[in-house]
């Protein structure tokens, strides 16, 4: 007898042709623009006028000897590495305890989460207003009891710290869903039974609940490793790079080479060491986590 309906396979082939725009999308816009900015960084075009010369790996060179460079890459790992260690901090924190709330917890999930859907440019703003040394939030609290103002953004630690903790306290909503999801997931049954087994809240946390948290652990610390690696928009509205271009991003200070300095060969071998930093970055973090897990 015929077989009914369509034939064995027609809908995985037709499956496979949907990947063909994706494909052509993701080459457009991301294979194309990385391959052009190496080239362009192998040559000293300034960004405006047609001509440009092929120099070689001078502007790599020429980075191993800037001063400002070196600092803006430290400050990019301590913007990353910072920022994800206390949105892991906060996100697991506020997870446990809301998984334990029984009412209000949506609500209190919204908001806490609300401003990770706020413009970065938004919430720099705004923090730029409560630190900011005339008429700031913070000066004018520290007058109404007296005290001296503060340039809160003027010193070069100062600026990097705030930075780190707006940058923090905006995503930190990110790592609590995801962990959130997971403290979920968890069977009750393990907890029941270690529990009827004699095992305190913190020994069922740290034997079960923490092992089985390993792949939300791997998802938020490689999301907000890449997040703050590339940041640029908070510290552009908070310090534009200052003072004396101490706070600077990699991503910030490519922004001001280009537009500023008008070397636009510069800064794109900046963006391909960028790039090369968060690549390794997450094939590293990556690869040990997945270790962990695997010997859990």
């Amino acid at each position: 007898m015929p077989r009914h309906g369509r034939p064995h396979g027609l809908y995985p082939r037709r499956l496979n042709w949907l990947y063909v725009p994706a494909l052509l999308l993701f080459g457009v816009f991301s294979i194309y623009p990385l391959i052009s900015g190496m080239g362009l960084s192998l040559t000293n075009w300034n960004g405006y006028s047609p001509g440009r010369a092929f120099i070689g790996f001078d502007n790599y060179v020429r980075l191993l000897d800037d001063e400002v460079f070196r600092r803006a890459l430290i400050n990019t790992f301590i913007y990353g590495v910072g920022s994800t260690i206390i949105q892991q901090i906060l996100g697991l924190g506020l997870a446990v305890v809301l998984d334990r709330i029984v009412r209000g917890a949506s609500l209190i999930r919204a908001i806490i989460y609300l401003p990770v859907m706020v413009s970065p440019v938004v919430l720099g703003t705004m923090y730029y207003l409560i630190f900011r040394y005339n008429n700031g939030a913070l000066n004018d609290l520290r007058a109404l009891w007296g005290a001296d103002q503060v340039a809160w953004l003027a010193d070069a630690s100062v600026g990097v710290t705030v930075i780190v903790a707006v940058n923090s306290l905006q995503f930190v909503g990110i790592s609590m869903v995801i962990y959130l999801a997971g403290l979920q997931a968890v069977p009750s049954e393990y907890l029941e039974a270690a529990e009827l087994d004699g095992a305190g809240w913190w020994q069922r946390f740290r034997s079960i609940v923490v092992p089985l948290l390993q792949p939300a652990f791997a998802t938020s610390i490689v999301l907000n490793l890449i997040g703050g690696l590339k940041l640029f928009d908070v510290i552009q509205v908070l310090t534009g790079g200052g003072p004396g271009r101490s706070t600077h991003s990699v991503s910030t200070l490519i922004g001001e080479t280009y537009f500023s300095s008008q070397a636009a060969g510069y800064a794109a071998s900046m963006g391909v060491v960028l790039f090369i930093l968060i690549a390794v970055a997450t094939f590293v973090l990556n690869s040990a986590l997945n270790r962990k897990r695997v010997e859990l």
